[in-house]
């Protein structure tokens, strides 16, 4: 099978163990990235099995309309950026495990990381010592404070932990049933979600960007916190309104805010409105991004190529094109 890899940036999955289970294929990887139709349907001409990085590209039905040789797509977790019934109707195969049970540890350190970044000023703390101007400023504490998690899920439940361990309270909302969910489970769910915003000194979004998500965090809602506040998203920026959060640090509530996660991607502007922000601490999309957990996913995300190869493809999506694919 010929195999390509798409958006492998820093060339790193050849060099990691997984990378054996594709022995024998015939595999090309780029590690530069395109979006442009024409560019992608040359690259991909003879691909039959094409391996994403999560959704650094997105498949559009227009691009695989144009790949009659394509039969699998392999990758893990959500697909928003894949139009499956374009797929179905070109009869390819998409597989993705869905790691039910599995929270990303890697990207719950990163929020984590970003909370302490934000709340102890580090960015800002480091600029200063380095220019030779010493301290610049006075951080915040983390001890008996509140941390507010939006969305009662895995990686959720894994920046709870680091949370209790540094002696905060945490409170939780969610969808009513994410609600019922948490209280069930002995939670501290906020009265309301005005109280939730309101009442937390940290806010960290970490919800599946779905149709019915897209925009859930409003202006009203970042309004709602302090001004020395703190709103954290590692998870995907289509949660929050559009323009939302740029209004909302224009106003000074929250007073800060951290984020892994942009609009466009992979954004290279210094002069993006947002990204320029004095009170924003910013990292490229990289919650996933550590050696531990690329082995992990791409272990999976190969073992979908491997099983469509023996003739018994697992995780399928949208099953009704196999056997024909």
């Amino acid at each position: 099978m010929k195999v390509t890899i798409l958006d492998d940036w820093f060339d790193t999955l050849r060099g990691l163990p997984c990378f054996a289970k594709l022995d024998g294929l015939d595999v090309t990887v780029w590690t530069d990235h395109v979006q442009d139709t024409e560019a992608l349907t040359e690259r991909l001409k003879d691909t039959e099995v094409l391996v994403l990085f999560r959704e650094r590209t997105q498949i559009t039905a227009d691009l695989l309309d144009r790949l009659p040789k394509l039969k699998l797509i392999s990758q893990r977790s959500v697909y928003p950026h894949i139009d499956v019934p374009a797929c179905t109707r070109n009869g390819v195969l998409l597989c993705s495990n869905m790691h039910g049970g599995t929270p990303s540890y890697a990207a719950a350190e990163l929020t984590w990381g970003l909370i302490l970044a934000g709340m102890r000023q580090i960015p800002r703390q480091m600029a200063s010592v380095k220019a030779g101007r010493w301290q610049a400023g006075v951080g915040k504490t983390l001890r008996g404070r509140t941390l507010g998690l939006y969305g009662y899920g895995r990686i959720a439940g894994a920046v709870a932990g680091y949370a209790r361990a540094f002696g905060m309270d945490v409170v939780w909302w969610s969808s009513e049933a994410g609600r019922a969910r948490a209280a069930a489970d002995g939670e501290t769910v906020a009265a309301s979600r005005e109280a939730f915003f309101a009442g937390s000194d940290v806010v960290s979004v970490h919800v599946r960007l779905k149709p019915e998500t897209k925009g859930i965090i409003t202006r009203d809602d970042l309004t709602a916190m302090g001004p020395g506040a703190l709103f954290v998203n590692t998870s995907r920026a289509g949660l929050v309104a559009p323009g939302a959060l740029l209004d909302a640090l224009n106003a000074g509530r929250p007073g800060m805010a951290a984020v892994d996660v942009f609009d466009t991607e992979p954004l290279t502007d210094p002069a993006d409105p947002l990204l320029a922000h004095p009170n924003l601490i910013a990292t490229p999309h990289i919650g996933y991004v550590t050696e531990d957990e690329f082995d992990l996913q791409f272990s999976d995300i190969f073992d979908q190529v491997v099983a469509y190869g023996a003739g018994a493809p697992i995780h399928m999506i949208n099953p009704e094109v196999w056997p024909q694919a």
